[in-house]
């Protein structure tokens, strides 16, 4: 075959009635479409070596078209010998986890298995290539590829009109099998003549082996089914329909007695010439030495757990009785994530203009040549100079985007999953926004996505005129308390240079928060009993951490050497920052409902400028790496 496997044929096929009663729906097994499943001898699960190979199950139309592959056991040579000779032509499938009852809707494909007659009456061997290969132990055709098309359908030959089920029994139906005996013997008289009569004659009355011996194949099957039906006992309709289990809708069919089902017998009735005896099928269809029957579909005895494990003790698939896993949370799921909290105060302070495009100048009149000068009489007076600078600032918008397929929306009913998004992406915005003004978006600038330092001018790059760098010399062995207590002499010493407006807040990473805390005196007492006592101690209004600040650094070059500075504080106050935005760019949402796709898009988006606006209002502080 062009895929490589050796025959393929319908395992199975929707809106035809099983031997077992029920009736696959169309697609029943869509989600089996391309498993892999093993490809066993019979549904012979208790011995490993009856699997013979693998299927790749396909869905084509109304029917699972199983593509197989046999390996080279002895079975499978066997089977393939089998195949090639047309003494197989049947398949069937165990499944399990089906929705339906009797009209199945839904299940999954467990194993197929190569059998002699198929509880599907359409699931029949389609084609076969069965190719010669070196090692097998038997002589094929000439030919390397045979094509054969088998069109079986279930081996009715045992269905005879004079054979009724003992669960249809009546009356009449046995008055019309004992007139189908009578004239079977008497038609059985005829075939054999005279010579056979005079040699019973001759003994006397026939022996009980003789009287068997006589009967034709009609006649002993029908012998067959009133033995078997004699051992029901003489159970009602009302009894034997009764399901004592259901291979469809269990991972087992271990039945709770010896019980037998119409299917069995007759199952057990065909097996009949197979096995040369009634008891030799019995025992072929017995799955342990109980007298438990198993069904003509029925995976081992031990019954198997839904991961593929076997449960010898207790119940299998016992998780099913659980109850359903509840949310510890109720509604939306809680977000992991980091504190925003100085991010939303952070904004709330910076100070605010109705334009985006923002330009700043400055009058330098620090340097000697702006000071007032002393007149000399007889000498000329010189005019004074000074500086201007000036700087300007450009918006950029940053946003966030969401899409959802309209399906999930509704799918989901136990909290308003727009609202829940809308608040992780107006959190995310801000926390970005924040982000950029203090120390940068922190991608490279060839990222497509980049916030513009041009646009949005952090606190941490910012130009000397605006922010004071004091960048602490690398201390060996120097303990974590001995560099805190740098840091916070650092802060005290820099607000001597410090032109901002009012008290300035620190912001810093919660290591060093931690450590400055945690000083001690001589006597083991804290330096600084409160966060309070320490923004008092670093002349700050307020100390806030920001876990964004953590593994901030940058390298310094001066007079080719290189140092790396790692961030450990950064002090401003929000006010002398100023943030931009046009009418209509402040932050705004947008929904969106594309038709095509059946989604739901979201934007939220912002268009903003930012910089200090104040000279020498802002302090960074910095610790140098070894």
């Amino acid at each position: 075959m062009a895929d490589g496997y050796d025959f393929k044929g319908v395992a199975t096929q929707y809106g035809i009635k099983c031997a077992d009663g029920r009736t696959l729906m169309n697609g029943a097994f869509k989600g089996c479409n391309g498993k892999k499943v093993p490809l066993v001898w019979n549904h012979g699960h208790k011995d490993v070596e009856n699997v013979l190979g693998h299927a790749i199950l396909e869905e084509r139309g109304n029917q699972v078209i199983a593509h197989c592959k046999l390996n080279n056991s002895k079975k499978a040579q066997h089977a393939r010998f089998a195949l090639q000779n047309d003494d197989l032509a049947a398949l069937s499938i165990y499944a399990n986890d089906l929705v339906g009852g009797k009209n199945v809707s839904h299940g999954t494909i467990r194993e197929v298995s190569l059998v002699l007659a198929g509880a599907n009456p359409g699931a029949l061997i389609d084609t076969m290539s069965i190719a010669h290969s070196m090692g097998m132990d038997y002589d094929f055709d000439d030919e390397d590829i045979t094509e054969a098309y088998i069109y079986h359908g279930v081996d009715d030959t045992i269905e005879d009109e004079s054979i009724q089920d003992p669960e249809e029994g009546s009356e009449e139906n046995q008055s019309q099998e004992d007139n189908q005996v009578n004239t079977d013997d008497q038609e059985n008289t005829d075939d054999h003549g005279g010579e056979d009569m005079a040699h019973s004659a001759d003994k006397g009355s026939p022996t009980a082996k003789e009287v068997f011996d006589s009967m034709n194949e009609d006649q002993k099957t029908l012998l067959y089914a009133m033995l078997a039906e004699a051992t029901e006992g003489g159970k009602s309709n009302e009894e034997e329909e009764e399901m004592k289990h259901n291979v469809f809708e269990s991972d087992y069919a271990v039945a709770q007695g010896p019980v037998l089902s119409k299917e069995d017998r007759k199952q057990i009735l065909k097996d009949i010439k197979r096995f040369g005896s009634l008891s030799e099928s019995i025992k072929h269809h017995m799955e342990d030495e109980n007298g438990v029957l198993a069904h003509a579909v029925t995976p081992a005895n031990y019954p198997t757990n839904e991961d593929g494990s076997t449960q010898t003790y207790g119940i299998a698939n016992i998780d099913w009785l659980f109850p359903d896993v509840k949310n510890f949370t109720s509604g939306a799921p809680e977000f992991i994530m980091r504190d925003q909290g100085w991010a939303n105060k952070l904004l709330s302070a910076v100070h605010h203009t109705p334009f985006s495009r923002v330009k700043t100048m400055f009058a330098d009149i620090t340097a000697d040549e702006a000071r007032a000068k002393g007149y000399i009489k007889g000498k000329e007076k010189v005019e004074e100079v000074f500086t201007l600078l000036k700087r300007k600032i450009d918006p950029q918008t940053v946003y966030k985007k969401q899409k959802f397929d309209r399906d999930d929306i509704v799918d989901i009913t136990d909290f308003d999953v727009v609202a829940w998004v809308k608040q992780e992406m107006r959190g995310m915005l801000n926390e970005e926004i924040a982000r950029a003004i203090l120390v940068g978006d922190g991608r490279s600038s060839s990222y497509d996505d980049k916030i513009s330092e041009d646009h949005i001018k952090p606190v941490y790059n910012d130009a000397d005129l605006f922010t004071i760098k004091v960048r602490l010399p690398y201390v060996a062995s120097e303990t974590e308390d001995a560099l805190a207590k740098r840091v916070i002499h650092a802060a005290i010493k820099a607000r001597i240079d410090y032109k901002g407006s009012g008290n300035p807040t620190m912001y810093t990473t919660p290591l060093f928060h931690t450590n400055m805390l945690l000083l001690e005196d001589s006597q083991g007492y804290p330096l600084y009993k409160t966060d309070v006592e320490l923004a008092t101690k670093c002349r700050v209004k307020e100390i806030e951490e920001v876990e964004l600040l953590q593994g901030i650094n940058r390298s310094v070059t001066v007079e080719s050497t290189t140092t790396v500075y790692d961030l450990a504080a950064i002090i401003f106050n929000p006010t002398d920052y100023n943030v931009g935005t046009d009418r209509g760019g402040e932050i705004n949402s947008f929904e969106q409902f594309d038709i095509d796709v059946n989604q739901m898009k979201y934007l939220m988006e912002t268009r903003v400028s930012g910089a200090l606006v104040r000279p020498k209002s802002a302090i960074v502080i910095e610790v140098a790496r070894s």
